[in-house]
């Protein structure tokens, strides 16, 4: 429970940056007079956090891996919730011109930084008090965090939206309220959040496996070397394993709601579907997400976490060929496109929480799965957004290159999955 509460702040924090990205900050933070050109740079400082969230997994891994989870954790929730406030105070482009995005980029680099540290933490704090043969199904609560994170956030957006009437007949602007003063709750509520996060985290007690490390003096005073030296190979096979993951993640979430929003007569046309519909539609679509990810854990101790990998992966590398037959055939069609996309998400994230730190032994645990999944973030989520809204924009609105760069991710995905082996009856003791 404890990693699922933090995971659900840290995620909360991501995505009302997320949405942000989309709704309002190519309207406050990059003004500059064409639509795509505003959102790719908003989409750019998106994905900077991406590029900060390997330096985060190395900084909190190597004193999680030195002087435990616990702590660790708690200072990565503090890094977040902190960053994500300030953003809520920050002043426009309108008030202090480029000062604006360069403060914006300043703290989205250290959101980034500190979701480096906090999703491999939280997972080991599952994974590792988790019984014998339910591992998968452990670490499946922290990723449970992401869809709550979501739905959360969006929820809260789409609440003040519903308030201030977001205009129906501009599906691309919202209200001149929600842009003035609204969109700062989501970032400034925040600080709620992290504290009963820390509240939580601070009663954790420390994990049975990693006391055991201590004890018997097998402490790595330089996990990072120690990790590089002896786990290169996993360090490659985790990264490439979690990057159509990834790619899914933040075409499902990210560009999905741009696509979805754009007016059907835009230079780059979309769906055009008003923010509050479609939202809605969204978070229909997240609550598979949340219930796939959940089901995966059970599969993964069953079945093995590399069978269930690979048979996720080829329906994901057929659903990038189902984008433009899905997303062209009317509302009912969209909305089954987005459940059946979150739902692969789901059954792709659950088990990560348990393969990834499987990889590693003990004393190099939370560096190694950290610095995978966060090198992922780089190839996968931080150009995933920028790369899509190219395609999307190259193919004059159709998303049809945007489907065919998922599959192409999902087959180097699967690759790495049949050179990778089967972790789920490793020991952790050992």
């Amino acid at each position: 429970m404890a990693s699922l509460i933090g995971t659900t702040i840290e995620f909360y924090d991501f995505y009302v940056y997320a949405t942000a990205a989309v709704l309002v900050f190519p309207h406050l933070f990059f003004p500059t007079g064409n639509e795509t050109t505003a959102l790719l740079a908003s989409f750019a400082v998106f994905g900077a956090a991406m590029v900060a969230r390997p330096i985060g997994a190395l900084f909190f891994g190597h004193f999680g891996d030195r002087k435990g989870r616990k702590a660790t954790l708690v200072g990565a929730l503090l890094t977040m919730g902190i960053a994500t406030f300030l953003i809520g105070l920050l002043p426009t482009y309108a008030m202090i011109g480029w000062w604006a995005p360069l403060m914006l980029v300043i703290l989205r680099l250290a959101q980034g930084f500190a979701l480096g540290g906090e999703w491999s933490g939280a997972a080991l704090v599952a994974t590792e008090n988790a019984p014998v043969g339910k591992r998968a199904w452990y670490g499946t609560f922290p990723q449970v965090g992401a869809p709550l994170g979501f739905i959360i956030a969006n929820g809260l957006f789409l609440g003040l939206a519903l308030a201030l009437a977001l205009p129906s007949t501009d599906p691309t602007r919202p209200s001149e309220a929600f842009l003035e003063w609204a969109w700062r709750v989501p970032f400034l509520f925040s600080a709620v959040m992290v504290i009963v996060g820390l509240w939580v985290r601070l009663r954790l007690v420390e994990s049975d496996v990693f006391t055991k490390v201590v004890k018997a003096d097998r402490v790595e005073k330089l996990p990072l070397a120690a990790v590089f030296k002896s786990n290169w190979r996993e360090l490659i096979l985790g990264t490439f394993i979690m990057l159509a993951t990834y790619v899914l993640f933040y075409l499902m979430t990210t560009f999905t709601l741009s696509y979805g929003r754009a007016a059907t007569d835009a230079e780059v046309p979309g769906l055009g579907f008003t923010y509050n519909s479609f939202i809605l539609m969204m978070i229909l679509g997240v609550v598979f997400f949340g219930i796939f990810t959940l089901a995966s854990g059970p599969w993964a101790d069953k079945h093995g976490r590399r069978k269930t990998l690979i048979i996720v992966t080829l329906f994901i590398i057929v659903f990038g060929f189902l984008f433009v037959p899905l997303l062209g055939a009317g509302d009912l069609s969209v909305m089954l496109f987005l459940i059946v996309g979150f739902s692969l998400m789901g059954m792709t994230f659950g088990p990560m929480g348990a393969l990834l730190p499987e990889l590693f032994p003990t004393n190099v645990r939370y560096t190694g799965s950290a610095f995978a999944y966060n090198m992922s973030s780089i190839l996968g989520a931080a150009v995933a957004p920028f790369i899509a809204v190219w395609l999307w924009t190259i193919g004059e609105g159709s998303p049809f290159w945007v489907g065919i760069y998922l599959s192409v991710m999902g087959v180097i995905t699967l690759i790495a999955l049949i050179l990778s082996r089967e972790t789920k009856d490793l020991d952790l003791h050992r």
